[in-house]
C-alpha cells in the first residue's frame, strides 16, 4: 500500500501538457514516469497474488498436466497452459480433493518447496485430521517456510495441535537443538506459554528440561519471558538443574524475572525452590530487582527470604540499598527494616551512592530515615564532600540541614568548606551559616529539679510547616546541649504544634521527628483535600501508641487546643495531662443547655487529643465534636499563660502556695511566616453585569482568605500582646520565626521546598545567633 500511496503523491503525475497540446516534459522523464507507474502497478499486483496462498482445488483439474513429482499425499504438477509449477497436498480422506500449497513459476523454486514440504508435512496431516484446513495449513506452510531449520516437534510446538505429539517422527525430535537458535521445542512451549504442549512435551515426548539453547537459556529461562506462570509451575513440579543454571549472561530464571518485573514468575520460582545465592552479571537476584527499580520483585524476595534484605553483593560488597535508584524502592527497604548505614566493601553508605548519582528524591528518603549525614567513606570522604564537588546546592542544603558538617577533613585533609571555596562564592556563602552551629552533641537529659521559676513553651499550628519549630528546637538542644523535654515546664501546641509538645512529653528526639514529618507527609497528604483521617490516625497510633492516656508521663506539663464545635459560639478546649484547673473547670455559659462535658485527662487517649488538635478544617474531617484548636488559638502563647496563672491561683485557694512557681521565659516558636502579597479587591456587592460578576467572585475569595488567615494569624497583634503582658509581669519573652521567600502550604509534600523552608530557618538561626545565644543563658540559669 505504500507503493500505491507513493502513486497518488507523485508530482510527475499532475504535471499538464504544455499549450498547442505537446507535452511540456522531456522524454527522459517520460521514461521515468512510465518506469515507475509499471513498478508500482506490479507491486500493486503482488499485494493480491500470494504464490503461497493455500487454496482448494479439485484433483481433477489437474489430469491433463504432468506430474513432476510425487512423495506420499503430496503431487508437484506442471501446470502447462499458465506454465506453473503447482504443489497439491492430495487430502487422504477425500482422494477427489485436495490443497494448492503454491504455484510458482520457477521449477527450482519449485522443486525446493516441494523437497521442503514433502520432508516436514507428513507427520501433521498423518496424525491430525485438524491440519487438512485451509486456516491450519496455510498457518502450516507459513511456518515451515519461515523456520527451515525448525524440527518438526518445533513446528508442532507453534501449530498447537495436542494430536501431532503422539506421532513417533515428532517424539522422534522433542529434544532437537537443530535450529538458529539452539532452542528445543519445550524452549519454545515455554515462551508461547502453552501449558498442554509443555506436558505433552514433558509426559509423552520425554523432552529434557535443562538443555540450553545457545544464549545458555534453558526452558525456565524461556518461560519466565512468556506470559504464562502455570507453564513455569508445570516445569517447577520436576527437580531440575535448569532451574538454577545460569545463561551466557550469568541470569537464572530468577535473575531474568527480577530484570523483567515478573512478580508472579519470582513468586513461582521461588516456591520452586528457586536459589537466591546465586551470583549474577550485578549481584544476587535481590540486587537485580533494584537495579532495574522492581518493586515487587524485590518484596517478593523478601517476603520470601527476609535476610535477602541484608545481603551484600560480591562485586562491591553493597546492600540492596545501595542499589536504590529512587525513593520508593529505598522506602520499601528501609521499611522493612533495611540497615540505613549499611557501608559497601569501599566503606560507602546508600546515602554516598545517592549523593553521586544525585537522587535527590533517595537522599531525602535516607536522610528522613535516619541516615548519617557525617558517615566518612571512601577516602574519608562524607556525602557532604561528595555533593560539593558535584556542586549541587539542592543536596548541600539538604545535608547540611540534617546534620552534616562543614569541616570535617577527608583522608587527604581537604573539608567541604574548602571544596566549596574552589567552586563558587554561593557555596561559601553556605558555609558560614553552617559553621554556627554547634558540631554533633549528646543531649543531658537530667530535669533541673532545683529550679525555682517554671519555663513554658509555645508551639503554633501550620501543618507540615512544623519542620520549622522542630529545627529551631534543634538549635536550642545543640546550643544548650539539654533535651527540650528537661528546659521547659510547661509545653503548649497547637494543631502540629500539640503533635509535638506530645513527642517532647514522649522523650522522642527532635531529630528523629523531624525524619518523621518527612515521612508523614506522604502517608497523609495522598488525593485531594479534604484528606482521609484513616492514615492521621494510623501515624499518631504508631508515634503515640494505640491505648496512651494523656496522664501516662506527667513531665513536663502539656497542654493541646483544640476547638469545641458542638456548640454556638464554639469554645477553645485544652487537651491536658494534668488536672484542669478549677476555673477552666466551670461552664462559661448557661448550664441549662445539655452539653456532653470534655473527655477527663486521666481517660483521654494521646493520638485522640493529637488527631482533635489538628483537624484543620478542610483539610480533614472533623475528629467528633472537635475542629483544629487553630481556630482560636493558632498561637497559644496567651491561653496558655492563662492557663498557668489559673493553675497557680487553684494551688494557692487550695493551701498548696509553696507548689507555685513563677513563669519567667516564655518561649513562642512559630512555622515561618509567609511573604506579604498585594490584593486587589475585597469587595463584595451585587453585579450588574458579567464584569462585575467576575470581580465579586474575585473578591469574595479574597475576603474569605483575609478572615482565615486574620483569624488563625500566629504572628501580628497575637505577638505585641504577649510580649506586653510578659515585659508588664517581668517574664522574658522570646518569638522566633523565620521569615520565608514563598507561601507554603499546611499539606506541602515537596522535600525541595521543605529543604528551603529549613535552609531559610538556618539562615534565621545564624542571623539571630545573639538572641539565641541569650535565650539559652536564661534558660540554664539556675
Amino acid at each position: 500500500m505504500g507503493d500505491r500511496a507513493q502513486l497518488t503523491r507523485d508530482p510527475v503525475l499532475f504535471q499538464t501538457e504544455g499549450a498547442g497540446g505537446g507535452s511540456s516534459q522531456p522524454a527522459p522523464q517520460k521514461m521515468q514516469f512510465f518506469g515507475r507507474l509499471v513498478n508500482t502497478l506490479t507491486s500493486v499486483t503482488n499485494l493480491f497474488s500470494n504464490p503461497f496462498r493455500v487454496k482448494e482445488v479439485a484433483v481433477a483439474d489437474y489430469a491433463s498436466s504432468d506430474r513432476v513429482r510425487e512423495e506420499g499425499q503430496l503431487v508437484l504438477f506442471q501446470n502447462t497452459p499458465s506454465r506453473t509449477w503447482d504443489c497439491i497436498l492430495v487430502n487422504p480422506r477425500h482422494s477427489q480433493n485436495g490443497f494448492r500449497l503454491f504455484q510458482l513459476e520457477s521449477e527450482a523454486d519449485a522443486l525446493v518447496h516441494f523437497q521442503q514440504f514433502s520432508s516436514q508435512l507428513p507427520p501433521f496431516y498423518e496424525s491430525s485430521s485438524q491440519v487438512l484446513h485451509l486456516e491450519v495449513l496455510q498457518h502450516l506452510t507459513d511456518l515451515i517456510r519461515n523456520h527451515p531449520s525448525w524440527s518438526v516437534a518445533h513446528l508442532a510446538v507453534e501449530l498447537g495441535i495436542r494430536e501431532c505429539f503422539h506421532h513417533s517422527r515428532i517424539i522422534s525430535c522433542a529434544n532437537s537443538t537443530e535450529n538458529e537458535e539452539g532452542c528445543t521445542p519445550l524452549h519454545l512451549a515455554c515462551r508461547k506459554g502453552d501449558g498442554e504442549i509443555l506436558v505433552e512435551l514433558v509426559q509423552y515426548c520425554h523432552a529434557q528440561m535443562d538443555v540450553t539453547d545457545n544464549k545458555g537459556e534453558t526452558a525456565f529461562h524461556y518461560a519466565v519471558q512468556g506470559d504464562n506462570s502455570q507453564v513455569l509451575q508445570l516445569l517447577g513440579k520436576n527437580a531440575s538443574a535448569g532451574l538454577n543454571q545460569v545463561n551466557n549472561q550469568g541470569l537464572t530464571p530468577l535473575h531474568l524475572a527480577c530484570q523483567l518485573g515478573k512478580q508472579e514468575m519470582v513468586r513461582v520460582l521461588l516456591l520452586c525452590n528457586a536459589r537466591c545465592n546465586i551470583v549474577g552479571p550485578g549481584g544476587y537476584p535481590i540486587h537485580t530487582a533494584m537495579k532495574f527499580s522492581q518493586k515487587g520483585c524485590a518484596e517478593m524476595i523478601i517476603s520470601m527470604d527476609s535476610n535477602q534484605i541484608h545481603s551484600k553483593d560480591p562485586r562491591y560488597g553493597a546492600s540492596p540499598l545501595h542499589w536504590a535508584k529512587n525513593a520508593e524502592m529505598a522506602r520499601m527497604l528501609l521499611r522493612r527494616g533495611c540497615d540505613v548505614d549499611s557501608t559497601s566493601a569501599s566503606g560507602n553508605t546508600a546515602l554516598h551512592v545517592a549523593v553521586m548519582r544525585g537522587r535527590f528524591d533517595c537522599v531525602m528518603v535516607l536522610l528522613t530515615h535516619g541516615a548519617n549525614a557525617g558517615a566518612r567513606g571512601e577516602n574519608g570522604n562524607t556525602p557532604l564532600h561528595l555533593a560539593m564537588s558535584k556542586d549541587n546546592v539542592e543536596m548541600i542544603k539538604a545535608l547540611i540541614v540534617f546534620g552534616a558538617e562543614v569541616d570535617t577533613p577527608n583522608d587527604f585533609g581537604e573539608t567541604p568548606a574548602l571544596i566549596a571555596s574552589k567552586i563558587s562564592k554561593q557555596l561559601q556563602d553556605l558555609m558560614h551559616i553552617s559553621r554556627a552551629r554547634k558540631p554533633a552533641f549528646i543531649l543531658n537529659s537530667m530535669r533541673d529539679e532545683k529550679r525555682t521559676h517554671d519555663h513554658l513553651l509555645c508551639l503554633d499550628g501550620g501543618g507540615v510547616k512544623g519542620l520549622v519549630i522542630i529545627q529551631l528546637l534543634i538549635a536550642i538542644e545543640k546550643a544548650s546541649g539539654v533535651a527540650t523535654k528537661d528546659l521547659f515546664d510547661w509545653v503548649a501546641g497547637t494543631s502540629t504544634g500539640g503533635i509535638l509538645a506530645l513527642a517532647i512529653l514522649h522523650s522522642k528526639s527532635m531529630a528523629y521527628m523531624r525524619g518523621v514529618y518527612f515521612r508523614m507527609k506522604d502517608e497523609v497528604f495522598r488525593g485531594s483535600r479534604p484528606y482521609e483521617s484513616g492514615p492521621l490516625e494510623e501515624f499518631l497510633k504508631r508515634e503515640f501508641g494505640e491505648h496512651t492516656k494523656m496522664t501516662d508521663v506527667r513531665k513536663p506539663k502539656v497542654m493541646l487546643t483544640g476547638t469545641l464545635s458542638d456548640r454556638q459560639p464554639a469554645e477553645l478546649h485544652l487537651f491536658r495531662n494534668y488536672e484542669a484547673p478549677e476555673a477552666a473547670r466551670e461552664p462559661r455559659f448557661s448550664s441549662s443547655i445539655n452539653l456532653k462535658p470534655p473527655t477527663h485527662p486521666s481517660d483521654q487517649l494521646v493520638w485522640r487529643a493529637a488527631r482533635s488538635s489538628g483537624a484543620a478544617p478542610t483539610y480533614f474531617r472533623p475528629n467528633g465534636r472537635f475542629l483544629d484548636g487553630g481556630l482560636l488559638a493558632n498561637n497559644p502563647t496567651l491561653d496558655a499563660m492563662t492557663e498557668i496563672h489559673e493553675y497557680n491561683q487553684d494551688l494557692i485557694r487550695k493551701g498548696q502556695a509553696n507548689k507555685v512557681k513563677k513563669l519567667s521565659i516564655v518561649v513562642s516558636l512559630g512555622t515561618g511566616r509567609s511573604p506579604q502579597v498585594p490584593v486587589t479587591c475585597v469587595d463584595v456587592f451585587r453585579p450588574s453585569n458579567p464584569w462585575e460578576l467576575a470581580k465579586t467572585v474575585f473578591g469574595a475569595k479574597e475576603l474569605g482568605k483575609m478572615v482565615v488567615d486574620c483569624c488563625t494569624d500566629p504572628d501580628g497583634r497575637a505577638v505585641d500582646r504577649a510580649r506586653a503582658w510578659c515585659e508588664m509581669v517581668g517574664i522574658q519573652y522570646f518569638r522566633l520565626n523565620p521569615q520565608l521567600g514563598t507561601d507554603i502550604m499546611l499539606d506541602e509534600v515537596s522535600d525541595a521546598v521543605l529543604v528551603d523552608a529549613l535552609w531559610e530557618t538556618e539562615v534565621y538561626i545564624y542571623e539571630h545567633r545573639e538572641q539565641f545565644q541569650k535565650l539559652v543563658q536564661l534558660l540554664l540559669a539556675p
